[in-house]
């Protein structure tokens, strides 16, 4: 069992872990061409929201929380499998870049992006192994992000464990709407 000052965190790893299996075991058996299809409406393409859950764990944790560069601009660059990067945020405006141009031009290397996912992942899961509870209490400013204040511990719940389960729903539900199964179970 782990030490009581650090049952937060374990849990916290153990979720985190879980929702990177899910993800991957959804997208897993995803071809090109369905990754690329493109849904009625203002829908997503699912090789873009997959994209998008890895991209945004990649610099959460090792631009933001971390303090350093994401691995997609230092040791990634030109290797994570997308033919362009997503929108990135600007200083001079405030939220969330638009990213529904991008998903429909985008062209994603499933192969390249998996392997990209498991060096995301395996940060993420090495800076959660250097944490202690208390640091999941740090102070964040996500002003420029439209969010204001916040801590690690809300970053790392709503931001990587919430973003990938929900996103990995939406992949499950466009590869149903493709006549495919969704989720691996």
């Amino acid at each position: 069992m782990p030490a009581a000052s650090n049952q937060a965190i374990s849990l916290l790893r153990e979720q985190i872990q879980a929702a990177h299996q899910l993800v991957e075991g959804t997208i897993a058996n995803v071809t090109p061409e369905q990754a690329h299809w493109v849904p009625p409406g203002i829908a997503v393409p699912l090789g873009a929201t997959y994209v998008h859950i890895v991209i945004s764990e990649d610099g959460t944790v090792n631009g933001l929380l971390k303090g350093g560069a994401p691995l997609f601009a230092s040791t990634w660059t030109g290797k994570i499998g997308v033919s362009e990067l997503p929108p990135m945020m600007s200083p001079q405006k405030v939220g969330f870049p638009d990213w529904s141009g991008w998903s429909r031009r985008v062209r994603v290397d499933l192969e390249a992006l998996r392997q990209y996912a498991k060096a995301v992942y395996a940060a993420t899961d090495g800076y959660l192994a250097s944490l202690k509870d208390k640091d999941l209490s740090r102070s964040l400013d996500l002003s420029a992000l439209g969010l204001g204040k916040s801590t690690v511990g809300y970053v790392l719940i709503n931001g990587i464990l919430g973003n990938a389960f929900s996103h990995g729903g939406e992949i499950s539900c466009l590869k149903g709407l493709q006549g495919i199964r969704g989720y691996p179970f």
